[in-house]
């Protein structure tokens, strides 16, 4: 859109279809927030289930490599399906298998049951953020998408800060069974309101589309993606793979390191890794605004502001963080400040806007099974280092640091691609 051109006033809303926009956000957010009880408790629980089970490092990285791989399956299967099924019936269905997954790993006692469950598990949570996006691409258009999805995307982070607390909560009062059946009953409950609550889009209950006042209505988009889109995506979701390996090499080890390199009990350990996922919220909502507000839309240039700052925050976490706890939380703080923003952003509006509305659930799956690939790699690697390296956080930490490296690479590509006219993000 021309600079120099004001916008066109966004249309108005009736009064039914602005209160079905914010109960689909208010289900939405807390649907996948949810997600996070059945995905959480083996991270906070990993030291003491390897403890009573003898299970080692290894081991327990086999594990959270299993949930890795099938959660990376499950998004590209998400994406696909969503399209035919539609995000309803996606998000009660694997809603509803993790909560049973989650109900098993609290009565499993043999490694082989725990790698089982662990593979529903991941298919079954790979169903929340395709299927999420792809109900709020419907609801909102692209003119208010970054700061309504910048909102709307910290439930990932207070999901994790809540089911991380309530989970190491339970851990520390009653043991790591009852960490995992807790956490499931938490999630019956978020289903039971997603239930009532969530419609796919407001043809559904007979209600206008959303248009965006910008241009072609978006309900209107037809069609597959053009080779430009299809490297697009290919681009978002190179982004996300270094990207999503930091985030889940800090959910699934910085407890573990915490306990086990300074001596810290598992509770206080799981409250201390928190900090990353509360500084995240802040992260997203800051990242989320300042698209619409100041980048008019334009989600790669933020971004890489944000990353260049997540560079920053792991060499911090280099540098001093395998130095004591107190200076391992303030370096987890700006390292999740920087890395939450472009992750909401990039996956969230960002998947919507490269996709198209028709296929945000599709965009949202591709990027996010292209992501979910770094997880597995930092699982697999992560506890082989550990362990051969008797405890050492050096290497691992300079992982990190070479991946926020090679996130912030594929976004300057896509900041290149927007200058040519092949990108608008």
């Amino acid at each position: 859109m021309d600079p120099a051109v004001a916008p066109a006033p966004a249309p108005a809303l009736s009064p039914l279809l602005r209160q079905w926009r914010w109960r689909v956000f208010g289900a939405t957010w807390l649907c996948y927030a949810g997600y996070y009880f059945c995905r959480k408790p083996f991270y906070l629980a990993k030291a003491d289930l390897g403890e009573a089970l003898s299970f080692d490092a290894t081991q327990l990285g086999t594990i959270g490599t299993v949930y890795l791989i099938t959660y990376a399956i499950g998004q590209f299967a998400s994406g696909a399906l969503g399209d035919r099924l539609g995000p309803r019936a996606l998000l009660l269905g694997g809603m509803a298998i993790s909560i049973g997954a989650n109900v098993g790993f609290g009565a499993s006692n043999s490694f082989g049951t725990f790698v089982a469950l662990m593979a529903l598990n991941g298919l079954a949570q790979a169903t929340g953020w395709s299927g999420n996006v792809g109900t709020m691409a419907n609801w909102f258009h692209r003119r208010e998408r970054g700061t309504v999805m910048g909102i709307w995307a910290t439930n990932f982070q207070a999901g994790g800060v809540l089911a991380n607390t309530f989970a190491a909560w339970v851990l520390g009062g009653w043991g790591w069974r009852y960490s995992f059946n807790a956490s499931a009953l938490v999630l019956v409950c978020v289903w039971a309101i997603v239930l009532f609550n969530q419609r796919n889009k407001p043809e559904d209950l007979g209600l206008p589309a959303v248009e965006d006042p910008d241009g072609v209505p978006e309900s209107a988009q037809t069609g597959g993606w053009s080779r430009d889109t299809v490297i697009n995506v290919l681009l978002v979701g190179a982004f996300y793979f270094f990207a999503k390996l930091i985030r889940y090499a800090i959910w699934s080890w910085a407890p573990f390191f915490l306990k086990k390199n300074f001596g810290m009990g598992a509770a206080d350990a799981g409250y201390l890794s928190t900090l990353f996922d509360v500084a995240g919220i802040a992260g997203v909502i800051t990242a989320g605004v300042l698209s619409d507000r100041l980048f008019r839309g334009r989600r790669a240039a933020i971004s890489f502001v944000f990353l260049v700052g997540l560079v920053l925050g792991t060499f911090s976490l280099y540098t001093f963080g395998g130095t004591s706890p107190t200076l391992f939380g303030v370096c987890l703080v700006l390292t999740g400040f920087a890395l939450y923003g472009p992750d909401a952003l990039m996956t969230g509006a960002g998947a919507v806007d490269v996709g198209s509305r028709r296929h945000a659930v599709l965009a949202a799956g591709v990027i996010n099974g292209c992501g979910s690939l770094g997880p597995i790699v930092q699982e697999l690697v992560i506890g082989r280092m550990y362990d051969t390296s008797g405890g050492d956080l050096g290497p691992i930490l300079g992982l990190l640091v070479g991946s926020a490296v090679m996130s912030l690479a594929f976004m300057g590509v896509l900041l290149l691609r927007n200058r040519a006219g092949k990108a608008d993000l």
